[in-house]
């Protein structure tokens, strides 16, 4: 049988903020890869935003572009890529893009905010943040954090998970750009980083590091999760379908031979990316996407994970206990079965 098609056109996700553009004189180039240099016209043109720049927290899609499968699947896919407060609601939203990758504790606050977004899928069952801290700190785990200065991003749902539970007591809190260097000088700073690149940035510049997990302490939303909007599910549920099934059957292949992928990854990111570094995040990136070993565990959910989730942030005051309901927020009827 014959698989439907089901276009978009070009109006279809060419909206409002790139028409206002060729008004001003031109729509900007965002597209950062395309899943085929010469559109098939009888396939279903789509783009999907990164929350970040490239790297292997995105692997799945760059695997699935790459090695034709979403092209297989009459998808025509193009990555936009991300940066720092990259608008993923708002790209959404807008219709600039039909489908994104974010975190799951941010699905919560853009639904608490109004933002009809759906997760569809998550990669990343168990989420890599972590706090980096030097070997030789005596820093043994979060408990021990006092009397530190962390290094951090402002703002973040993690940090008011670790201020409610009393592990930042005492400890200086300074903004974080992005580098490690202050640690090579002051075993007394920690940094706010992700398991799969900072410990491997630390020990090429000579630092032996401990690395401490949040999800140990309970904080543990999913990651590299596929959104996308209520309407696009309810109105071309054919095109969710086949994109939560090519970007499943990415991640399975990219957890076990992630060489093309990265290759495409390196290729896209132009802020310091390096191929040891990319190799080090995929073979991290194994346990936390797969925690039981088994690789049917990609891509799937619980309504007890979420409902959990939903419930640590209304306490946590950053939502507030009305605004959003778990089972509003993800969906898995799109994701293939278990076996």
């Amino acid at each position: 049988m014959a698989r439907k098609r089901h276009n978009l056109g070009v109006f279809g996700w060419l909206t409002a903020g790139c028409l206002l553009s060729i008004f001003a004189g031109g729509c900007s180039q965002r597209t950062e890869m395309a899943s085929s240099d010469v559109a098939d016209e009888s396939a279903t043109q789509v783009s999907v935003q990164l929350n970040w720049y490239p790297e292997v927290e995105h692997g799945g899609v760059y695997q699935s572009v790459v090695d034709g499968t979403y092209e297989s699947l009459g998808l025509n896919v193009e990555i936009q890529s991300g940066g720092r407060a990259t608008p993923v609601a708002s790209e959404l939203a807008m219709g600039r893009s039909q489908f994104a990758i974010t975190n799951a504790d941010d699905v919560v606050l853009f639904r608490a905010q109004g933002a009809d977004v759906v997760a569809v899928m998550a990669a990343v069952q168990d989420h890599p943040r972590c706090i980096l801290v030097r070997a030789d700190s005596g820093v043994e785990s979060l408990d021990d954090l006092s009397g530190m200065t962390l290094q951090r991003q402002a703002g973040r749902a993690f940090l008011a998970f670790l201020e409610k539970g009393g592990y930042l007591k005492d400890v200086r809190q300074v903004p974080y750009h992005n580098s490690i260097a202050a640690m090579v000088t002051d075993p007394k700073i920690a940094v706010q980083a992700y398991s799969v690149a900072e410990p491997l940035i630390a020990e090429q510049q000579g630092l032996e590091v401990r690395t401490l997990m949040v999800s140990d302490l309970g904080w543990n939303p999913y990651s590299s999760v596929l959104v996308t909007t209520g309407d696009l599910i309810r109105e071309s549920p054919e095109v969710v379908r086949e994109m939560v099934a090519g970007t499943v059957a990415g991640w399975k292949t990219f957890l076990e031979t992630p060489e093309q992928a990265n290759a495409a990854i390196l290729q896209a990111n132009q802020h310091g990316m390096t191929e040891e570094a990319l190799r080090f995040g995929a073979e991290q990136m194994i346990p936390l996407a797969m925690p039981s070993g088994n690789r049917n565990e990609v891509g799937t959910m619980s309504a007890d994970r979420w409902q959990t989730l939903v419930n640590q942030m209304v306490e946590l005051e950053l939502v507030e206990s009305d605004s959003v309901k778990a089972e509003d927020c993800f969906t898995t009827e799109f994701l293939p079965p278990v076996k």
